[in-house]
């Protein structure tokens, strides 16, 4: 019942010999029910302690584990959620008793990992779907996407698609490369999974009206990108459980500091925007508090972007992303973009003319 304040768990678990345990306890969200198996946290003797609770005992009986209700979500409905009774499940212990917030913090930062990936496909199925419309939709004797208008606001889409791409990618080779790359994994994890998931819900929304009213109707993909966007924000520690988390890895974890800020670095030189929010960056990190952790974050994400893009993305992307997001030269809706933003090129990178 604890919620993100897992140490005020109240399951119970009781020993019963050689490793196995016998929890108690009721789990107000139990994410995909139907599964073989879970991973449970319940307070042992010792302490918070994980388990591997399966649905079959090993006498082939089934546990008592018993669904109380589905939850009746907003979106991922093909996903199911539900409340759950455990009345003296047989589980094992994984880990030490009274680890278990140690010994469960490795699957919840891979499903971090899993929740920028899915953002970012979120973004992108959003952004592919409004490009393709306009490519199609004829309005006042242009197709949408030759109206100036329009392609601005496609613009602005794909450039936020693809910096959450890229940050994306770079975090999933943090965890190919576990034992390289453990430091900027650490920190990384927590400001892609802010910054990343964050952006989903208001691209999407943009995405929609790109379709006028086509895009609030169910024949569209858009209403179910749209309920489905919030969800990766929330999934796996919300935006103040991840920035306090970003703060943990800053004071009890220099390296991880050290390691994120090695990769900023790496785009210096190519864009005096990305340097001068580096350093803006880089100042934040000499005293970090709780009330400021979201800007923190926040800036640290949108400097790592840039220094992703400045490497990796074409010019007009990368310019048009320190123009727009480090400079300050941009409105708060999309398609609020300055003059000399490359248009075209940008989205012929969305979109290239022979897709």
């Amino acid at each position: 019942q604890g919620g993100s304040d897992v140490r005020a768990n109240t399951t119970r678990a009781e020993p019963l010999g050689s490793g196995a345990y016998a929890l108690t306890g009721h789990k107000w969200f139990c994410s995909a029910p139907m599964s073989d198996a879970f991973l449970v946290l319940a307070q042992a003797p010792r302490g918070l302690s994980c388990f591997f609770l399966p649905r079959w005992t090993p006498d082939g009986e089934r546990n008592r584990f018993q669904l109380q209700r589905v939850k009746d979500k907003l979106g991922n409905r093909s996903n199911a959620s539900a409340e759950v009774e455990l009345d003296g499940c047989w589980a094992r212990l994984v880990g030490d008793e009274g680890r278990g917030v140690s010994t469960i913090v490795e699957m919840v930062n891979h499903t971090r990992l899993d929740c920028v990936i899915g953002a970012a496909a979120v973004m992108r199925q959003a952004l592919v779907q409004a490009v393709h419309h306009c490519r199609h939709r004829s309005a006042f004797g242009r197709f949408l996407i030759e109206q100036p208008l329009m392609r601005a606001v496609l613009a602005d889409l794909a450039i936020e698609s693809e910096a959450a791409t890229v940050l994306m990618m770079r975090l999933a080779r943090a965890y190919d490369r576990r034992e390289q790359e453990a430091g900027f994994r650490r920190l990384g994890t927590a400001v892609a999974k802010y910054w990343v998931c964050k952006r989903a819900a208001p691209l999407v929304a943009e995405a929609l009206e790109c379709l006028g009213g086509n895009g609030y109707v169910e024949e569209s993909i858009l209403p179910r990108l749209y309920r489905e966007a919030p969800l990766n924000s929330i999934w796996e520690g919300s935006g103040n459980v991840i920035c306090l988390d970003a703060l943990r890895a800053l004071h009890k974890e220099p390296q991880a500091r050290d390691a994120l800020v090695a990769e900023l670095r790496l785009g210096r030189g190519a864009d005096r925007r990305l340097d001068a929010a580096i350093d803006g960056a880089e100042a934040q990190l000499a005293s970090p508090e709780e009330t400021g952790a979201r800007r923190l974050v926040e800036s640290l994400a949108l400097a790592l972007q840039g220094s992703l893009l400045v490497r990796h993305s074409p010019a007009p992307v990368s310019d048009a992303f320190c123009a727009t997001r480090l400079s300050g030269d941009h409105g708060y809706a999309f398609g609020a973009l300055p003059a000399g933003i490359d248009l075209g090129a940008v989205l012929e990178r969305a979109w290239p003319a022979d897709g």
